[in-house]
């Protein structure tokens, strides 16, 4: 690949708010195409500590419900506004990805790096989503802390969410925010 043109592309990356996310979402050929761009990341020790779940159509629907049923369990005073603001939180993308890490805190790779490495596919998967024209975004928020929502959704005890990645197309053009200035943020060490 061309080096300008791959830092064209890292360059151009934005993210699109969810809210402004919507059909079409990728086919089916077209997310596993995605995924396997997103799962090539640095990887110490081959563990492959991630997988996938996909969140589309009525699930979106039922999560919300779940959401909104786990914020009255917490608040029984919660407003109207904020229970509609809960079921609406998968609502708007036609598929989120919900990137798991499958953390192995037994072997001798620390959990730091594989938690790292989920985080890597994350934005991968937001690379690889612009790639193909879509816009991204990587949430977590509340839920993905949250054990009765982990537990919902099936992770296993040694699995933490690293993020819902929301795929969809853009309802709107994303302006460019200012960024940190690398040279703000580099310093040479000495001994």
């Amino acid at each position: 690949m061309h080096a300008p043109y791959s830092l064209q592309a890292l360059d151009a990356r934005r993210s699109v708010p969810s809210k402004q996310l919507g059909a079409p979402g990728p086919d089916e050929d077209t997310l596993l195409r995605m995924l396997t761009s997103a799962v090539r990341v640095p990887d110490h020790g081959k563990l492959v500590p991630f997988r996938f779940l996909r969140i589309s159509g009525d699930a979106r629907a039922a999560l919300g419900e779940f959401l909104a049923e786990r914020t009255l369990a917490a608040d029984p005073l919660a407003s109207p506004a904020t229970l509609a603001k809960e079921r609406g939180r998968f609502s708007d993308a036609p598929v989120v990805i919900v990137v798991i890490a499958s953390l192995r805190t037994e072997h001798k790779v620390p959990v730091q790096e594989q938690l790292l490495t989920a985080g890597c596919v994350c934005f991968a998967l937001l690379q690889a989503a612009q790639a193909h024209g879509f816009g991204a975004q990587w949430l977590s928020a509340w839920m993905a802390y949250d054990p009765a929502v982990t537990g919902y959704l099936g992770l296993q005890d040694n699995e933490r969410i690293a993020g819902f990645i929301h795929i969809g197309t853009p309802r709107m053009q994303v302006p460019e925010r200012e960024r940190p200035d690398p040279r703000a943020l580099l310093r040479d060490w000495t001994p």
